[in-house]
Formats: C-alpha cells, sequence, structure tokens
C-alpha cells in the first residue's frame, strides 16, 4: 500500500504546474490568437527549462509555444497565442510534458540570388527590403509587399520559381504574387527622418542578422551605415528591427538612429512612416481606385487601392497600413501618404506595418480597415501578464 500510494503520490505532483500565466484582457475587443509574449525572468526558467515543458490552456489541450532569444544564448521570452474575451482573464499553465511542436507560420533570410533582398513572411503577406547588390537602381528603405492567399511559406517558392524556373512571382499561379511597386518610397510603411516637415527617405541597407528563426514569431535587424539626405549634411546611422508574428496583419518594427555627430548638424525631432500612393496601374484602364481611412487620435493609417499585376490584369484590392503611436498629424508629399511623431535621436522607437489582400482574409476595404484600427487598439491597450 506504501508503494502504491507513493507512486500515485509521484504521479500526481508530476501534472502540477511549474508555472501559470494569467493572460488579461482589457479591452472592449474580443481578441482571438493575440500573440503574447512572457518574459523568462518573470517565470524563472531558463533555455534548458523550456525543453521539458509544455504549455497547457484552460481545458487542458497543449499548445504550441516559441523560445524568443533575440540573438541571445540565453532564453529572453516565450510567445504563444491566446484568446481573451473583453474584460476576462485566462490561465495558462506551463508543466512537465514534451513541448508540442507548432507549425512555421513565419520566416525571414536573406536573399543573395535575388541582388541581397531581405525577405520575410507570416500567414497573413510577404515582404522584403532592398539590398547592397541593388545600389546601382537607387533602391530605397522601404518596405515592397507581396501578396499571399495561403497560409503557406511563399518566399523561397516564389524566389525558386522566378530564378530556377523562370516563371516570374510577378504572376499569380495560385498562391500570390508581386505586383506592388515601391520605388525611391517608403513603399507599404518604411519609415524616415522627418527633417525642415519633409521626408527623408534612406537608401539599401548595409548588413542584417536573423535573430530569432520561429516558428511563430520570427525577428531580424538591418543596419543602414550611411543613412544620408539633403538636409543632414553629416552621416546617420539606423537600427531596424522587425518582429513578425504568425497570425498578426501587421509586424511591429523598432527603429533607432544614430549619429557620432557633435556639432549640430545633424537637427530632426520628427520621425515618420509612409504608404506610396500609387498614381497608375499596369493597365491605363484601370485606375488606382485608391481609398483611405485615418485615425489621428488613434495613431493610424489604413490604404486600399487596386491590384493590378504587371501583365495588366485586375488582381482585386492590394491594402497598407500603419500604426504609428504619438501620431501628431498626417500628409501627402513626395507621393506618399506618411504619419509624424515626435523622436530624439538615439532613442527606440517601435511601430507597426503591414499589408494584405482582398483575396486572402480582407475581401473588403472596410475589413482591412477594421485590421488597421484593431492593431491600434491592440498596440495601445495590450494584453496584461502575470505569472505565478
Amino acid at each position: 500500500m506504501f508503494l502504491i500510494g507513493s507512486v500515485m503520490l509521484l504521479i500526481g505532483c508530476s501534472q502540477q504546474p511549474v508555472k501559470t500565466i494569467a493572460v488579461t484582457n482589457p479591452s472592449e475587443d474580443y481578441r482571438e490568437d493575440v500573440m503574447v509574449e512572457v518574459q523568462a525572468s518573470e517565470l524563472g526558467l531558463t533555455k534548458a527549462d523550456f525543453e521539458h515543458l509544455g504549455l497547457f490552456n484552460e481545458e487542458g489541450n497543449q499548445i504550441p509555444y516559441q523560445v524568443v532569444f533575440y540573438g541571445g544564448e540565453e532564453a529572453s521570452s516565450i510567445v504563444f497565442q491566446a484568446t481573451v474575451k473583453s474584460k476576462m482573464k485566462v490561465e495558462y499553465t506551463l508543466r512537465k510534458a514534451n513541448p508540442m511542436k507548432a507549425e512555421a507560420r513565419v520566416s525571414a533570410r536573406f536573399v543573395p540570388e535575388r541582388k541581397d533582398d531581405f525577405a520575410w513572411e507570416n500567414d497573413y503577406a510577404a515582404y522584403r527590403m532592398y539590398g547592397p547588390a541593388l545600389a546601382p537602381e537607387n533602391p530605397s528603405n522601404g518596405i515592397d509587399l507581396w501578396l499571399k492567399k495561403t497560409n503557406e511559406l511563399v518566399v523561397d517558392t516564389f524566389y525558386y520559381r522566378e530564378h530556377e524556373l523562370g516563371l516570374p512571382y510577378h504572376v499569380d499561379y495560385g498562391k500570390g504574387l508581386d505586383c506592388y511597386k515601391v520605388g525611391h518610397t517608403a513603399g507599404c510603411g518604411g519609415v524616415f527622418p522627418v527633417v525642415h516637415g519633409l521626408p527623408q527617405i534612406g537608401n539599401h541597407y548595409d548588413s542584417w542578422q536573423v535573430l530569432d528563426k520561429g516558428p511563430l514569431r520570427t525577428v531580424f535587424s538591418l543596419e543602414y551605415n550611411n543613412y544620408f539626405s539633403d538636409s543632414v549634411n553629416a552621416p546617420v546611422s539606423e537600427t531596424y528591427t522587425v518582429i513578425c508574428d504568425a497570425g498578426m496583419p501587421l509586424c511591429k518594427a523598432i527603429v533607432t538612429f544614430f549619429t557620432e555627430d557633435t556639432t549640430g548638424a545633424v537637427d530632426f525631432s520628427e520621425i515618420g512612416a509612409g504608404i506610396f500612393l500609387h498614381t497608375a496601374t499596369a493597365n491605363p484602364e484601370i485606375e488606382v481606385g485608391g481609398n483611405t481611412q485615418i485615425g489621428i487620435n488613434a495613431g493610424y493609417m489604413a490604404y486600399a487601392e487596386n491590384a493590378v499585376s504587371d501583365a495588366g490584369l485586375a488582381s482585386g484590392r492590394n491594402y497598407a497600413g500603419v500604426v504609428l503611436p504619438g501620431m501628431k498629424e498626417h500628409q501627402i508629399a513626395d507621393g506618399m501618404l506618411y504619419g509624424k511623431a515626435d523622436y530624439e535621436m538615439g532613442e527606440s522607437y517601435s511601430y507597426w506595418f503591414g499589408g494584405g489582400w482582398s483575396e486572402w482574409k480582407f475581401p473588403t476595404d472596410a475589413e482591412w480597415f477594421e485590421a488597421v484600427a484593431y492593431a491600434a487598439r491592440l498596440a495601445a491597450e495590450p494584453m496584461e501578464i502575470s505569472v505565478r
């Protein structure tokens, strides 16, 4: 009897939660599958600990999570998707179990086979920014948008088909296409200094680093060593870090501008993020049909226009959005709609950007506009996390 009792006691102890994570939704929104982050320091757990811990919801079902390192050797945090009703709290428990493997829903990589592109994606859209090999073509630090209509990861396939099979990604073969034009603009939500009231668009990035590879969150950083402009007569560098999460229509970016100038030649106190307003499509018979929604007090801008392939085929509507905390005003200049916020040189500033397609998840302009407004509310009133 003593032996049986001891065995039962051990079994019971093994099922006890190691940590309980309470996720509270303080907002009026019903929040479904929102990515939440819990610091490893709050959990008191290490990388080795997480190798033997599963995450369980209130129904006792195991759900996937990812350990995030942000380029370090030790665990920084964990992320997972939580669903919480308005003004309610849901608890998740970490306890001893083999962690559930998550399906890869995000990716990011350097693309040397296409002139040093850096490309990334989640289950909503794919993006790229331009590298040194494209310098002769006067690229910008703007963001290119690739339209997707599948949860699958498509970036590698698109590049392979383009460069190995001669099937360009500017054509929709069933899973999406690239029909967005960036030029020397901010593209789909790029960021820039605002000097004397005018946007100062940068050039290509100089170096890259992948900090986390997924499957639920991918993180990378781009360095711009010489961010010059006509109005800034001293070298300025920029670090641009992107956090792309599964299930979230907008990516988060953390941007920091630096200078070693001590003469005062570098003088800007505002930062901007913009959306390229295309003036024509690849088919002169199809108008751009631009539609805009702006929430100044909420700090967001959303834009919709006709998507037209390079072959001139109507391809629904493509979307762009920006959430800019502290946005003071918006303007249209240099072919861009952009918002402005106060900025101090050397500080890290976070904002959100992203795009979508009427052929995938957002059938109407109104649904995209609400998605961007929702992202702004989520940024302003994030989930509240506590651990016991």
